[in-house]
Order: structure tokens, then C-alpha cells, then sequence
């Protein structure tokens, strides 16, 4: 009993950080009056996928490994854009990237029945299950274009895209949480949904202005 209330801890600590990203990064944007990538906003990232990471393999859950270890590298990649992982003590880094890899490793025996679950889950019809899944998978892709939009801008920045894919995203992964009646899927995305909307009013303000400056 004590086991388990430790890692369901560390799985609730990991969810209280990923909703304290958005809060910073919803209060700073509101403050500056524009969208803002905070430091912050990627330190809380990294350390509740860390703990996700922790939680996955000690709940010997494939899936939360398997849909954390993209958007984990590309939190790191923001961190290093800022300038603050190479101020991390070597040993620090190292443990931070290699832990998703060898929960990886740990655990890749269940990757066969993980997938003969996904598709033979007599509770969930097919369409739906993929509906959900397109919906986890958009919400995840979302950093890659993140990334792939800082790099091209020279900077870690959270564009107009990336907040319309999480808006998206998440409406999708609710959509299915009301179907199923998961209130932890409904009340884990409902919040998130308020500010990805407001980040949404607030990039398109600024880009009509700077259009209306030009």
C-alpha cells in the first residue's frame, strides 16, 4: 500500500507541474501582453516528464514511456536554447537523459501486448480508440513543430500553431474523455483548454497589431 501511494505521488506531482507550466506561461503572457516562452514554462516540463518517465516505469506502463520520450528531448532542446542546460552539473544532465531511455529499455517487453490491447480493447470501439489516439498524437506533435519553429527563428519561442494544435488537440482527447466518462481525462485537459484559447486571442492581437504597424 505505501508503494503504491509513493508512485501514484510521484504520477500527481508530475501532472501539478505539466498545469504550473501553463499557469506561468498564461500569467507572463497576459503581464507582457504577448506570448512569452518562459524559462519556467520548460524547467516544469522537463522535470514532470522526468517524473512521468519514473511513474510509467514503475507502473510498468508502456504507453506513458512511449508517448512522453518525443516531447521530453525537444523540452531539453528548449532548455539548451536558453542557455540553461549547459549550466546543469554534468551528472544532472546525464541522469536526465538517459532515464527515459532505459525506462525504455526496462519495460519494451510490453510493447507487443501493449499493441494487441490497443487494438483488440473490447470497451472501446476501434473508431473511437483511434479517434482518442489521433487526438494523444496531435497533442504530442505539437512540440515537434514547436521545435522545428524555434530552430527556423533562431530562438525557443510558443507560435500561433502550437497553440491551435493544443487547442485542437485537447478538445479531441476531451471529446473522448466525455464519450468514455474519464473525468480525469476531462478535468486533466478542460483547464489547459482556457489558456491555450487566451494564448490564441493574445498571438492573433499581436500579429494584427504588428500588421497594423507596418
Amino acid at each position: 500500500m505505501a508503494h503504491s501511494t509513493v508512485v501514484y505521488t510521484i504520477g500527481f506531482a508530475a501532472q501539478a507541474l505539466f498545469s504550473a507550466r501553463i499557469l506561468i506561461q498564461w500569467i507572463l503572457s497576459e503581464r507582457a501582453g504577448r506570448i512569452i516562452s518562459p524559462t519556467a514554462y520548460w524547467v516544469c516540463s522537463v522535470a514532470g516528464s522526468w517524473l512521468l518517465f519514473t511513474y510509467g516505469w514503475l507502473r510498468d506502463d508502456f504507453s506513458i514511456i512511449f508517448g512522453q520520450i518525443i516531447s521530453y528531448y525537444i523540452y531539453i532542446w528548449n532548455l539548451d536554447s536558453k542557455g540553461v542546460w549547459r549550466k546543469l552539473h554534468p551528472l544532472l544532465r546525464t541522469l536526465l537523459i538517459a532515464t527515459p531511455i532505459a525506462a525504455f529499455v526496462a519495460i519494451a517487453h510490453d510493447a507487443p501486448q501493449f499493441a494487441a490491447d490497443f487494438l483488440h480493447n473490447k470497451e472501446v470501439p476501434l473508431w473511437l480508440l483511434l479517434f482518442g489516439s489521433a487526438g494523444q498524437l496531435l497533442f504530442t506533435l505539437r512540440f515537434v513543430y514547436q521545435w522545428l519553429y524555434s530552430r527556423q527563428h533562431g530562438g525557443s519561442s510558443l507560435p500561433l500553431g502550437f497553440w491551435i494544435m493544443s487547442l485542437t488537440g485537447s478538445s479531441m482527447i476531451v471529446t473522448y474523455g466525455l464519450i468514455r466518462l474519464d473525468p480525469v481525462l476531462i478535468l486533466g485537459q478542460a483547464c489547459g483548454m482556457v489558456a491555450y484559447s487566451r494564448n490564441i486571442v493574445i498571438a492573433l492581437r499581436t500579429l494584427k497589431a504588428a500588421r497594423h504597424a507596418e
